[in-house]
């Protein structure tokens, strides 16, 4: 259901995407998510080739700046083109048409592929999570293979010193179950930050990152081409941004801390690791000590997020992994 105002918006926008598609979109169905706080809309629509052929589609409007950007570069196609196997095998959704313009004004808007399967978090297996970390080194080659990693548009990175004095406030304030020992393992980190600060500040940074790696954001398509049925996309394109692969695996690893059977026996780290290696994608010697350092500076700071990541078995799995990892790099 859609409030008035966001109703309005959503309509007039979608007047203009129908005009830029010239005839070839047709009319839309607009909905919002329960997730979707801004005033971005998406609608369901058909597309018609020219020639006659119609194509279940989504459209976006408005888009932010990083989403278009890379959601257009990788996977503008022809419509001619729709349902070749190279076409098929993107690791992000087809698009059919976008802009930056509508109306004489800055909205960006896109017409891309519908998914008809749920997301693969609706049915994890070790299958589907492998998809999800072939998928996501596919993403990772055809983005670098695209626009060169700048590192200097890497997101600002976390005061992570600062971070972590301010957890030992936060265990105090609430009275955290096994405070003692979280306060414990914290006060080790900061006896010496710079074994695993600068270690982490120090990593690679060559590699487009996802951000936003998860079950949600991956989807299987449904194909006629028995040689890609099934092939899974990313969506949600605006996190991307500069880093190192391992920040990929431990976003996804970090959502299942206590929670480990859901990986199904699948390692993200070293899965993607794999993936990306099959691909011929760089893989460093040490991206496992690097994991273990970014497990060390997330789980020393999961304090501060008690009202989003309160679970107490994720807290139990983290402290667990802190205690373990200090044991490893301090003695």
């Amino acid at each position: 259901m859609l409030d008035q105002g966001f109703q309005g918006l959503a309509s007039s926008l979608g007047d203009d995407v129908i005009e830029e598609c010239r005839g070839q979109l047709g009319a839309i169905s607009w909905f919002k998510t329960d997730w979707q706080h801004s005033g971005a809309g998406t609608g369901f629509a058909t597309w018609t080739t020219k020639k006659g052929v119609e194509i279940e589609c989504v459209v976006k409007v408005p888009i932010g700046y990083r989403e278009y950007h890379w959601t257009k570069r990788l996977g503008i196609v022809h419509e001619e083109d729709w349902e070749r196997s190279e076409t098929l095998s993107l690791p992000t959704p087809r698009v059919l048409a976008a802009g930056y313009e509508l109306g004489g004004h800055d909205f960006a808007w896109m017409v891309m592929e519908k998914f008809k399967n749920p997301p693969l978090a609706s049915s994890f297996d070790s299958s589907s999570l492998w998809e999800i970390f072939e998928t996501a080194a596919e993403f990772q080659a055809a983005a670098v293979l695209e626009e060169f990693v700048d590192p200097s548009k890497k997101p600002a990175e976390p005061d992570w010193v600062g971070n972590l004095e301010k957890a030992l406030g936060e265990i105090e304030a609430h009275d955290m179950e096994h405070g003692v020992r979280w306060g414990r393992a914290i006060e080790r980190v900061l006896v010496e930050p710079s074994v695993f600060v600068d270690r982490w500040l120090g990593r690679s940074i060559d590699t487009w990152c996802h951000h936003d790696l998860h079950g949600n954001n991956a989807m299987r398509r449904v194909s006629h081409n028995p040689e890609v049925h099934g092939r899974c996309a990313l969506i949600d394109l605006a996190m991307v941004a500069p880093g190192h692969w391992v920040e990929d695996a431990m976003y996804m690893e970090r959502l299942y801390w206590g929670h480990e059977d859901r990986l199904c026996g699948v390692d993200p780290v070293e899965t993607l690791g794999r993936c990306r290696g099959a691909l011929g994608l760089p893989v460093d010697e040490d991206s496992s000590e690097l994991a273990d350092v970014r497990r060390v500076l997330m789980a020393g700071t999961c304090p501060n997020f008690l009202r989003t990541e309160g679970d107490q078995l994720y807290l139990n799995a983290a402290l667990e992994r802190l205690e373990h990892l200090l044991g490893v790099f301090l003695g």
